[in-house]
Formats: C-alpha cells, sequence, structure tokens
C-alpha cells in the first residue's frame, strides 16, 4: 500500500516567503543575496572558490618537500590540473 503525504498549502521554500514582503530595500537585498548564494549561505557559495584558491597553491605539500621527495609533490601538484580546468569551463558552462 502506498502512502500518502499531504502537502500543506501554506509551506512555502524561504525565497518565495521573502518575496512576498513589502518591497523594501532590505527585503530587496535579501533576495539577491538568497538569489546569488543559491541559498547555500555565504559559505556553501563561496566554499569551493576558496578550495580551487587553495589548490593552486603548488608548496602545499610541503611534506614531500621537507621529505625529498619533490617528484610527489610536483605528481600532486600536476594532478590538480583539471580542477583549474574547472575554474576555466565554468563561466562556459554556466551560460
Amino acid at each position: 500500500m502506498e502512502a500518502t503525504v499531504e502537502v500543506d498549502g501554506n509551506d512555502l521554500d524561504l525565497a518565495e516567503k521573502i518575496q512576498k514582503r513589502a518591497k523594501t530595500p532590505i527585503n530587496v537585498s535579501r533576495i539577491i543575496w538568497y538569489e546569488f548564494t543559491g541559498g547555500v549561505g555565504p559559505w556553501g557559495a563561496m566554499r569551493p572558490l576558496i578550495a580551487i584558491l587553495l589548490a593552486l597553491v603548488p608548496f602545499l605539500f610541503l611534506g614531500q618537500h621537507f621529505n625529498r621527495e619533490h617528484a610527489k609533490g610536483r605528481d600532486w601538484f600536476l594532478l590538480q590540473i583539471p580542477l583549474l580546468l574547472s575554474i576555466i569551463l565554468w563561466p562556459i558552462l554556466w551560460l
């Protein structure tokens, strides 16, 4: 037997609740911020960008440097090239 779920018509998502408010500059700013961050908040929106910036630091693999395994550190850095390509291709895919 299938269970039926009743959906209350009053349950709106956050964007709809914000849009129903008065059109004040603060509420307009909230709508813009919500749409800009995709509803995941500032950290959720910026986390991929911060990860990419950290991935671009070649000396992040200092353990390989101190172990005198420079080739391994270089290999780990080169392994991140697909991540760099995602930065380049992301705007193209966005459009």
